[in-house]
């Protein structure tokens, strides 16, 4: 396998969405590895002794299947990618939306929030290789009914826009076909 970068040119940096099973996660598991071989897979999602996730965590795993370095980070994700920058290709980070929960879960402010994803989006921006980011659109649906609802989709919404901004090519997946919206 090769990467789609040419000599000279700039990494991809691609933003994937869709909704929940949509198939987002493995439109871009494909996409990577059929045009990377030095794979980093950032998880961000936590299994909080859940069996149920843990088994949902054990089938990603297992639908990649070898030749990914995976890295688990809830809420770094800035400190991992640039700590994993030199040996690697390109980052598939899955998902943006469970990083955005984790925050939640900590009890971030929207601030901090915000400005952890303007980190994230000046880093992404930055990085000498290609980077896959992957969330859910969250705001095809009705209006939340709780205010923690409302707070969830409106940072979500934002931080998809703020990371559309800085990727050259964003694709929205449903029912497992990719609509590119941008690049």
């Amino acid at each position: 396998m090769t990467q789609t970068q040419a000599p000279g040119q700039l990494p991809m940096k691609k933003l994937v969405l869709g909704g929940c099973r949509s198939g987002k996660s493995r439109y871009a598991e494909q996409w990577v590895g059929e045009n990377f071989s030095d794979k980093v897979f950032v998880a961000t999602l936590e299994s909080r002794d859940d069996a149920e996730m843990e088994q949902r965590i054990a089938l990603h795993r297992q639908s990649r299947g070898g030749g990914w370095l995976t890295l688990e980070e809830p809420l770094d994700l800035v400190g991992v990618l640039a700590k994993n920058e030199i040996g690697t290709e390109v980052f598939l980070v899955d998902c943006l939306t469970m990083w955005l929960t984790n925050m939640m879960m900590q009890d971030w402010s929207d601030e901090k929030i915000e400005g952890e994803v303007a980190r994230l989006s000046e880093s992404v921006a930055a990085l000498s290789v290609s980077v896959v980011l992957v969330a859910n659109e969250v705001g095809l649906g009705i209006v939340p009914e709780s205010p923690l609802g409302r707070r969830f989709r409106d940072l979500a919404g934002w931080t998809n826009q703020q990371m559309a901004g800085v990727c050259r090519q964003v694709v929205l997946v449903t029912a497992g076909l990719p609509l590119r919206l941008k690049g």
